[in-house]
């Protein structure tokens, strides 16, 4: 068996500098990538940057599936030149979804981290939101007082309507009882 060379076949179109800086951009820990500018992911809603979070949990798993068939199809070489030649290419794609994975992990942090900065300046805790049994609620007592000042106005408004249908009708009598007394007198 033949050892594999350090930067792989897969990289042989690359400049020595740019093969290290790959080379150290797949070993977890050694560089960090820019984050991004400030402005853009501060305008973004905590809610989209969730579910764009989401959508990177899910390329994260396609991603490790794709490992993990990788993994199962790679057979070691066994000195013959087409296998190992075959063995080269899936080792340089296993590479590079390995490379793509911590991507999207470090993307994945980057997302975790600022929607945990967008929403810490929230005022309820989540125990605060859900309300206790038997707990007197500040919120329940005043819609309460609210719902039961809106029946008494509305009591008062039924009253008036009724004192104004009465005093209504009254005057519809003292109008027929004017109009019947004129025709009775021609």
């Amino acid at each position: 068996m033949s050892a594999l060379p350090a930067t792989g076949p897969c990289l042989s179109g690359l400049s020595p500098q740019s093969q290290s800086s790959l080379t150290a951009q797949t070993n977890p820990g050694s560089t960090q990538l820019p984050p991004p500018p400030q402005g853009v992911l501060r305008e973004i809603p905590p809610a989209i940057l969730c579910k764009i979070g989401q959508e990177t949990v899910q390329d994260i798993v396609s991603r490790t599936m794709e490992i993990f068939h990788l993994l199962r199809s790679i057979q070691l070489p066994n000195g013959v030149t087409q296998s190992q030649a075959v063995y080269q290419d899936r080792f340089c794609k296993l590479q590079e979804h390995l490379r793509q994975l911590t991507l999207l992990f470090r993307k994945l942090r980057l997302l975790y981290e600022k929607c945990a900065e967008m929403t810490s300046d929230l005022d309820k805790l989540p125990t605060e939101m859900v309300p206790y049994i038997n707990e007197d609620n500040q919120d329940e007592i005043s819609t309460y007082q609210g719902s039961r000042e809106s029946q008494e106005i509305l009591e008062k408004v039924k009253l008036k309507n009724e004192g104004m249908k009465v005093l209504m009708d009254q005057m519809r009598q003292l109008l027929w009882d004017i109009n019947s007394m004129l025709t009775l007198r021609k």
